[in-house]
C-alpha cells in the first residue's frame, strides 16, 4: 500500500550545482588515474575516507585519561608518543614523531603551526579554523598570553607559557593538568573534561560549575 503525500511542499531533486574548484577536480583527476592504474580501488578510498572520519579529539582524551591514572603509561607517552598511542590501538603516522607535552604548575605548553597547519590528526581529527588562520599563527609565537586571554583562559603570571610549533616532522599534543576534586570521577567523566581545546593548549581543564535553583 503506498503513502500518500497530501502536504505541498518541494520534492525537487538536491542536484549539486556547484563547479568543482581547482584542487577538488585534482583530486578526482589524481584518485581516478590511480584506480585506473590498478594502484589503488574505490574501496580502498572509501575505507581511507571511513578512517579519517573515525579520529575525533575523544582518542586524544583517552590518551590522557590513562596517562593520569597511569604513572607508567604517562612515562611511556612521554618518552615515545608514536608508541605509546599504539598500545591504545592509535596508529600514528610512519614518519612523523609524536610528542605529547606534559603542563605542570610550572608550565603551560601550547600549539601552532607557524608554516601551516600541521596537527595530530589520528588523535584529534580535524584542526578547527581559527588553528589554521593566519593570525593565530602570527599572534599565538608573538603574544601567546595575550591570545590565550582571548580564548578566556588566564594563565597565572608565576606559569610559564611554552609555545611549540609542530612541522611535518613533528606533531604536538598537550597533557594538561589533571582537575584538583576528580579522584572518584570515572574514565568517561575525566574524558569529559578533556577537551580538543585542553590538547592544543588553549584551555585549561576544569570541573563544570553546578549552578544551584533557587526557589
Amino acid at each position: 500500500m503506498g503513502t500518500e503525500h497530501n502536504h505541498p511542499h518541494d520534492h525537487t531533486p538536491i542536484v549539486e550545482d556547484e563547479k568543482p574548484a581547482y584542487y577538488e577536480i585534482l583530486e578526482i583527476a589524481i584518485t581516478e588515474l590511480l584506480v585506473e592504474k590498478g594502484i589503488i580501488s574505490r574501496d580502498d578510498v572509501r575505507k581511507q575516507i571511513e578512517v579519517l572520519d573515525s579520529r575525533s579529539p575523544a582518542l586524544g582524551a583517552k590518551l590522557v585519561v590513562r596517562a593520569w591514572k597511569d604513572d607508567a603509561f604517562r612515562k611511556r607517552l612521554l618518552q615515545d608518543g608514536n608508541l605509546a598511542a599504539e598500545e591504545m590501538g592509535i596508529t600514528m603516522y610512519d614518519d612523523t614523531a609524536f610528542t605529547v607535552l606534559e603542563d605542570t604548575p610550572e608550565i603551560h605548553h601550547m600549539i601552532v603551526c607557524t608554516l601551516c597547519s600541521c596537527y595530530p590528526r589520528p588523535v584529534l581529527g580535524l584542526p578547527p579554523d581559527w588553528y589554521k588562520n593566519k593570525t593565530y599563527r602570527q599572534r599565538a609565537v608573538k603574544e601567546p598570553r595575550a591570545v590565550l586571554e582571548e580564548f578566556g583562559t588566564i594563565v597565572p603570571d608565576h606559569v610559564q607559557i611554552v609555545v611549540n610549533d609542530s612541522t611535518a616532522n613533528q606533531r604536538y599534543m598537550v597533557m594538561p593538568l589533571r582537575p584538583e576534586g576528580t579522584e572518584d570521577f570515572t574514565d568517561e567523566q575525566l574524558e569529559a573534561l578533556v577537551t580538543r581545546d585542553t590538547m592544543i593548549g588553549v584551555s585549561l581543564c576544569a570541573i563544570p560549575e553546578i549552578k544551584q535553583c533557587s526557589i
